[in-house]
């Protein structure tokens, strides 16, 4: 579908003057979209049906607390979202994950272990690290050695992300590394998650290198080999928050920006397209970019194309939530020489994972308090999501007590429920969205978290493709 992210506002004066681009979704996809447009010359107009902008994004500031509601942070590998906001005057404001020693620590059997050194994600590139430590049993380390001599898959062909550890790595080490880790990431179900959608890096480096040891240990000695620099983060977020992305988009935007406006129905026109929103009101336009979930996306488009509403409808989603706790900086009794800790399904717990926040990043918290997040819900604890306030509240306090050793009272509790709001990458993931983009009706476009990618960056850099796309085929009917 997509066939270019780069934008020329020369080329679009035409483009401008003549059309007009609706954008449905007021999330970082469509504010991001409407940016891209603006940058082009091109006029859009941004309809967001809740009373606030920025979707899943949302920070809170309480009593000096910067307190993330969704994600907290920006992937430095994925460079779109860090770009944006150098665009919008915000370089000054990024800051990098703080990077100890042992930034992730495993619950096993209810003890703590630090992930070993020198493993990315789930593959070990130092020896002796990985040989010393108690997180993997002897026989499951000889079984992730096996990754040396075990052939590589050379066809394209999907598998999930299940499939994939377990026949490179073995069982032990899906259960205790990656499924936590590696479908934590994305709240979803190791036996069904297509690793084309979320992980194909690890599919490429099997390719490359015939093993994931060999290619990881390859990248890490290439690496070595360049001249000395300043190590690079992983992460990078705003010191207000992140948040500040959206209020910054929302400061730059000049567009026609539109809250509280619900769209009913989409019609086609033989010009573009006829918006019908809840108030009565019709907006003409030639191109829309739908930037709403797939299940939402479905029943907009259900009378224009069933067969893609009903395709859009296989794409299944889980509910997720944060609890933020802040206690004074003494009250975790098991102190760690890291930030986070994650927790395998195995463990049978209700919760998912931890993050000190106030340690992983700068500027969380006023001096001599710590910021503690905890993740529930999605696939592997989804029953904590039907708890009470008070419930959940008790529940993660008994959690902490036993994982971090936190008896203390708390200074504030902040819980965030995302009801529905995580798509699910299943098995041939992309394969479904590729059918989907070439059945769309034209002047028609989806973009946003359900499709190519969930974190922050994926969605800028998904909104650029998509505008760029936009653009070329509005300038191919003016031709």
């Amino acid at each position: 579908m997509f066939t270019s992210s780069i934008i020329e506002p020369a080329q679009t004066a035409e483009t401008a003057a003549q059309h007009h681009v609706v954008i449905i979704g007021g999330g970082i996809s469509g504010l991001s979209a409407a940016w891209y447009l603006q940058q082009a010359g091109v006029r859009y107009t941004v309809l967001e049906a809740a009373h606030r902008w920025g979707g899943k994004i949302r920070t809170e500031h309480v009593n000096d607390f910067v307190v993330e509601a969704g994600p907290d942070s920006f992937l430095v590998q994925k460079p779109w979202a860090i770009q944006l906001a150098r665009e919008l005057g915000l370089g000054d404001q990024l800051i990098p994950i703080n990077q100890p020693k042992h930034a992730t620590y495993v619950l096993q059997r209810g003890r703590l272990h630090p992930l070993p050194e020198g493993v990315s994600l789930i593959v070990p590139t130092k020896f002796l690290p990985f040989a010393m430590s108690p997180l993997i049993s002897p026989l499951g380390k000889l079984r992730m050695a096996f990754d040396l001599v075990i052939p590589a898959k050379r066809d394209d062909r999907d598998e999930t992300l299940a499939a994939f550890v377990r026949r490179r790595l073995g069982a032990e080490a899906l259960d205790k590394i990656a499924e936590p880790m590696m479908s934590g990431i994305f709240n979803a179900e190791s036996a069904k998650q297509s690793i084309m959608a979320t992980f194909p890096r690890f599919r490429q480096i099997e390719r490359d290198h015939g093993s994931l040891i060999r290619g990881m240990v390859a990248a890490r000695r290439q690496r070595s080999a360049t001249p000395a620099s300043p190590a690079s983060p992983a992460f990078m977020t705003l010191r207000d928050g992140v948040e500040s992305l959206v209020g910054a988009l929302l400061n730059k935007l000049t567009g026609d920006l539109r809250l509280n406006s619900a769209v009913e129905a989409i019609e086609k026109t033989p010009s573009g397209y006829r918006i019908h929103m809840n108030d009565g009101a019709i907006i003409e336009a030639d191109s829309v970019i739908l930037t709403l979930s797939a299940n939402l996306s479905a029943a907009l488009l259900r009378p224009l194309n069933a067969a893609v509403a009903d395709q859009l409808a296989t794409i299944r989603y889980v509910s997720s939530g944060t609890i933020s706790l802040a206690f004074p900086a003494n009250a975790i009794t098991n102190q760690l020489d890291g930030f986070g800790v994650v927790i395998p399904k195995s463990e049978h717990r209700p919760i998912n994972a931890i993050t000190i926040s106030s340690r992983k990043f700068a500027y969380r918290v006023p001096n001599d308090q710590v910021l503690v997040r905890v993740f529930f819900g999605g696939s592997r604890s989804p029953q904590s999501m039907n708890l009470s306030d008070d419930d959940l509240l008790t529940m993660v306090r008994a959690q902490l007590r036993g994982i971090l050793g936190i008896y203390a009272e708390p200074l504030l509790s902040k819980i965030y429920r995302w009801h529905n709001a995580n798509p699910q990458y299943d098995l041939n993931h992309l394969e479904r969205i590729g059918s989907i983009e070439r059945a769309l009706p034209a002047g028609l476009y989806l973009t946003g978290s359900s499709y190519r990618g969930v974190g922050m960056p994926d969605c800028v850099h998904q909104a650029q493709q998509v505008t760029a796309q936009v653009i070329n085929d509005l300038q191919e009917v003016t031709a």
